[in-house]
């Protein structure tokens, strides 16, 4: 314990953590240069939470009947929006993600959606019972069998358990990550891992959404995913297990990100962007070299950063 002791100051109420010299100074640097993602202009929001999945979210051939059953034309254009593409945690990939072929019946309340404008899908979700789906919270009894609705809200039968006034959100070109992550990379775990999507998917509850008006989610992406961005997550996020990190948005609002120059920011934009289309080693060694120089970092503390396991 002597040979491995080290001295740290614990002088604010801030949550603390034992580091050692190189790691304090490293902590010190980030958040020396680092704006918390709070101070951006960044909305981070969690997934869709639908109270009863086994309904709402349908594969492409359940899509498809649906949308073969509509009578018009027109149903079946409002249908076709209504059904959006999902992504799961499970999903989720490093930069990109594996889509299952998923979609969610998006009905959400803070859309004040019509049920009787979409019959197909009035018709396909009756078909679960109506008691099942009701937000009361009650137990009923069907044909001897009992049946619990989902929990109790304010919400109609055929919407999703929570408003999502933030519906908009998920048109936009978005930051996607899972809730809780493995550090393992060694098997094929890497962390962090975010992703990046522009294809207005929808994210599950075990997902998390990042976006922005006015800023390039894709830089935010290539400092989360860099060798840095490996060494901030394990600084602010909550660990669960050995390698297990809980990536909840009130710890990732204050990972201290640099605001580099912009032709810096374009540079590492164009990296991301290359490696959205096919990963590619040579452009993540120039984004974690990039992000060294943003942050500071001299050799010995780059080397510590690239090398930690």
């Amino acid at each position: 314990m002597q040979q491995s002791g080290t001295e740290c100051e614990f002088c604010s109420s801030d949550s603390w953590v034992i580091l050692s010299p190189i790691e304090q100074s490293i902590k010190r640097k980030i958040e020396a240069v680092g704006t918390p993602l709070k101070d951006w202009d960044i909305q981070i929001n969690y997934g869709i939470k639908t109270g009863y999945n086994d309904a709402f979210i349908i594969d492409t051939a359940k899509r498809d009947e649906i949308l073969a059953n509509c009578q018009s034309e027109d149903e079946r254009k409002r249908t076709a929006e209504l059904i959006r593409p999902i992504l799961r945690g499970r999903d989720i990939k490093r930069y990109g993600y594996n889509w299952a072929g998923l979609y969610l019946i998006a009905t959400f309340p803070s859309r004040h959606y019509d049920i009787e404008q979409y019959p197909a899908v009035k018709k396909y979700l009756l078909s679960f019972g109506i008691e099942r789906l009701e937000q009361t919270g009650k137990v009923h009894n069907v044909n001897g069998e009992k049946i619990k609705a989902r929990k109790k809200t304010n919400n109609k039968w055929f919407e999703t358990q929570d408003s999502i006034s933030y519906w908009e959100d998920f048109s936009k070109p978005k930051i996607v990550y899972m809730e809780i992550q493995t550090d393992n990379p060694k098997e094929g775990y890497p962390f962090p891992c975010f992703s990046f999507d522009e294809r207005n998917s929808v994210a599950l509850n075990t997902a998390y959404i990042m976006c922005s008006d006015t800023v390039d989610v894709r830089y935010i992406l290539g400092i989360l995913n860099s060798s840095v961005g490996r060494m901030i997550a394990r600084l602010y996020v909550t660990q669960l297990q050995e390698r297990q990190f809980r990536m909840l948005a009130q710890y990732l609002v204050k990972f201290p990100i640099v605001k580099g120059p912009v032709d810096v920011q374009n540079e590492i934009i164009k990296c991301v962007q290359e490696n959205l289309v096919q990963k590619n080693k040579e452009q993540e060694d120039r984004i974690n070299n990039m992000v060294y120089q943003l942050y500071g970092f001299d050799k010995m503390e780059a080397d510590y950063i690239k090398n930690i396991l």
